[in-house]
């Protein structure tokens, strides 16, 4: 008994360019994230400690 092979959902034309605009935009709007407290407390425990 063999299982079936399902297909594989593939983009046409304009549901293509509205994925890749959308991609495109999203990954120029990519977030940093600032870890300037968690080096300040950090930095405070490592120098009580004297490491």
């Amino acid at each position: 008994m063999a299982i079936a092979i399902k297909s594989i959902p593939v983009l046409d034309r304009d549901a293509a360019t509205r994925f890749n605009s959308k991609a495109d935009a999203v990954s120029e709007k990519k977030a940093t994230v600032k870890f300037s407290k968690q080096i300040q407390s950090t930095s405070r425990i490592l120098a009580k400690a004297k490491i």
